[in-house]
């Protein structure tokens, strides 16, 4: 008979080989949008356009995002988690592969509006899974964990994509992410046992549906970690969609040193989702959360009193501290948010993924509006997303989010 010991030790496993392959699958966000930002002008010239109709091509991506989380959700509570992941992955790597021969770019535009509808069932149904298999603190260990490996993207794929621009051109980056959608889609279906039972699905109709969004919305534990989440994400793509100009054009760093320059931020980005793992082993993610939120708000604030700098290694400290913040912030709030969703778990993910990236998008579009030459819009942008986020979070997350009596057990 296997001793306590040893079977803690084969669940840890499970756990941790679980949220490797969930990570990998949320990959695929910031490998689709990082990989590519150094290839706009060649996109550009390929297709005879300007750079705002490439540009378009990645506010339509993250416009997908958001919208695919909605529709994965009820679907995810009906059919179950694995057929639907499945069929996600298989569009995401059929479009990819289909990028590479785009005529023009309006389909160019279409197909990544498809990719994005496909990429982002990874994201969608990862968060459902952990909460059908961890209560709150081991979700968001799991969380950090899945965090960690996703964090390989934003480091790998801005270095990765401007090489492979050198090499062989930007058609080389779709490539690459057809192969990268066909091996996730290989070890998905070997891999990935289902995690909702029939018993546990439920059929809705469309009122159903919406009965239930709009429920989410009124539970003060679900939805203020969530806003507090997604402001807090909104201020990474302030970043992602400001920085390219900040660094390149203004301080006139070259395509592979705004990709170093990138890869540092999400080395940073990846330490902390360590760290995040260290500390809940003494901290409830509650605690943590609102440490974070207050030290992206001070980080912040001292990226706005340094953006008029005229050297850009004086920006790099306090905009790294910022980045890093995100995924103390992203796996701890999740957990929180995601705890006493019971059947309503599919869609409370949907809602967590539109909110994300339906803010990402309006904020992305903010930053090229007031777009004025400096560094102003992007820091301004990122203090109020860190201002919003405290704010919800201390002024109406006083729920009580303590282990629940199953986590205290294991502990």
């Amino acid at each position: 008979m296997p001793s306590p010991a040893s079977s803690a030790g084969k669940r840890g496993t499970a756990a941790t080989h679980l949220a490797l392959l969930l990570g990998s699958l949320t990959a695929f966000a910031p490998f689709s949008t990082d990989m590519y930002l150094s290839s706009f002008p060649d996109i550009a010239r390929h297709f005879g356009c300007g750079l705002d109709r490439v540009q378009f091509s990645l506010s339509t991506f993250i416009a997908g995002l958001a919208l695919g989380q909605l529709l994965y959700g009820p679907i995810i509570d009906r059919y179950g988690r694995r057929r639907p992941l499945l069929l996600g992955i298989a569009v995401f790597t059929l479009s990819s592969g289909a990028l590479v021969f785009a005529p023009g770019i309006s389909t160019f535009i279409g197909l990544r509006l498809l990719q994005a509808l496909g990429g982002c069932a990874g994201m969608i149904i990862s968060r459902a899974i952990i909460r059908d298999v961890f209560a709150e603190r081991e979700a968001a260990h799991a969380l950090s964990l899945m965090m960690m490996v996703q964090g390989v993207g934003p480091i790998a794929a801005p270095i990765l994509g401007s090489t492979l621009l050198l090499v062989a051109g930007w058609q080389a980056i779709f490539v690459f992410l057809t192969a990268l959608g066909l091996a996730c889609l290989v070890f998905t279906a070997r891999g990935l046992a289902e995690s909702l039972p029939p018993g546990g699905r439920h059929r809705q109709n469309l009122r159903q549906v919406g009965t239930g969004f709009a429920e989410l919305f009124t539970r003060r534990a679900f939805i203020v970690p969530t806003l507090a989440g997604s402001f807090t994400l909104g201020g990474l793509f302030a970043f992602i969609s400001g920085s390219p100009f900040i660094f390149m054009s203004r301080f006139g760093l070259s395509q592979q040193g705004y990709a170093w320059l990138f890869g540092l931020n999400a080395l940073g980005m990846t330490a902390a989702s360590q760290l995040n793992r260290m500390l809940l082993r003494r901290h409830a993610p509650r605690t943590i959360l609102i440490a974070a939120l207050g030290t992206s708000l001070a980080a912040a604030t001292a990226l706005l009193a340094v953006s008029g700098s005229l050297h850009p290694a004086i920006l790099l400290a306090p905009l790294f501290l910022c980045i890093a913040m995100v995924p103390l912030v992203g796996a701890n709030s999740v957990a929180i948010a995601m705890r006493d969703c019971g059947e309503l778990a599919g869609s409370a993910s949907s809602v967590i993924g539109a909110l994300q990236f339906g803010l990402a998008g309006v904020i992305s579009a903010l930053v090229g509006i007031l777009h004025n030459g400096t560094a102003y819009p992007m820091s301004g942008i990122i203090l109020a997303c860190s201002l919003l986020a405290f704010g919800i979070q201390r002024g109406y997350g006083m729920v009580e989010t303590t282990p629940d009596a199953e986590c205290a057990r294991r502990r």
